[in-house]
């Protein structure tokens, strides 16, 4: 970590910097207005959401990093270009995700490059699975976007099959496969070493649904359920009383 990111840190942290606390995060309050709002999970050195801040200042944006230095220049960078709707989480996501944030709180979703784990048996370690969906996906308002992307071949097809499966997504793939790189991402640090060992790139776009409603319950199932519910609350009881 270089001075200038330590400095930041401790002097920048206090402006930027959002503490979880025993209650869902009020992100009016933390931002000062009401906007649309976008979060990007693991954004490494702040290369897309510190871009997009500067670029789209009507937007409220909200990253959440681990790594310190990453954090620290992101700071920096905040700082230089005066920055009002840019907000930093140094937390794991998926505690921030189940702890900190509300269902329906944000209109897009970025998780661009996360580790990849290539080694077969940490796999398990992967950020995108199953659970990890199954909780970003409700903090997204009705048709908000989650967009996910990756140099690792194998980790596009894990992340494609994850999200093709949750009910709370529909692929805005016409396919239902990928789309193309959104033009508003800049080429990450990551994507340009994957370029330079001859990995591609893979997009994946989803769009929050309603899950669909339960089917209706057969009239055995309604005539089972009245003779539990009779049963329950005393109907058809005989009277002992008297």
């Amino acid at each position: 970590m270089t001075p200038a990111q330590e400095r930041a840190l401790k002097e920048l942290w206090p402006v930027y910097g959002v503490e979880l606390r025993d209650a869902p995060l009020d992100f009016e309050a933390i931002f000062g207005r009401r906007a649309p709002r976008c979060l990007e999970i693991g954004f490494g050195v702040g290369e897309v959401i510190g871009a997009l801040a500067e670029e789209r200042r009507h937007i409220d944006y909200l990253g959440i990093e681990v790594h310190g230095p990453g954090v620290g220049r992101l700071l920096l960078r905040a700082e230089q270009a005066r920055l009002t709707n840019l907000r930093v989480i140094r937390h794991d996501a998926v505690e921030v995700l189940r702890d900190g944030i509300r269902d329906e709180s944000f209109d897009e979703i970025l998780v661009f490059f996360p580790d990849p784990w290539h080694k077969k048996r940490h796999h398990k370690r992967r950020l995108i699975d199953p659970a990890f969906v199954e909780s970003a996906a409700p903090k997204l308002r009705s048709g908000g976007v989650l967009r996910l992307a990756t140099d690792w071949q194998d980790y596009a097809e894990q992340m494609l099959a994850v999200c093709n499966a949750s009910r709370h997504l529909a692929s805005l793939s016409p396919d239902g496969t990928y789309v193309a790189r959104p033009d508003f991402r800049p080429p990450t640090r990551f994507e340009r070493r994957g370029a330079r060992l001859g990995h591609g790139v893979w997009d994946l776009a989803y769009e929050r649904r309603e899950p669909p409603p339960s089917p209706p319950a057969s009239p055995l199932e309604e005539a089972a359920a009245n003779s539990v519910d009779d049963e329950l609350h005393g109907e058809g009881r005989e009277d002992h009383t008297g």
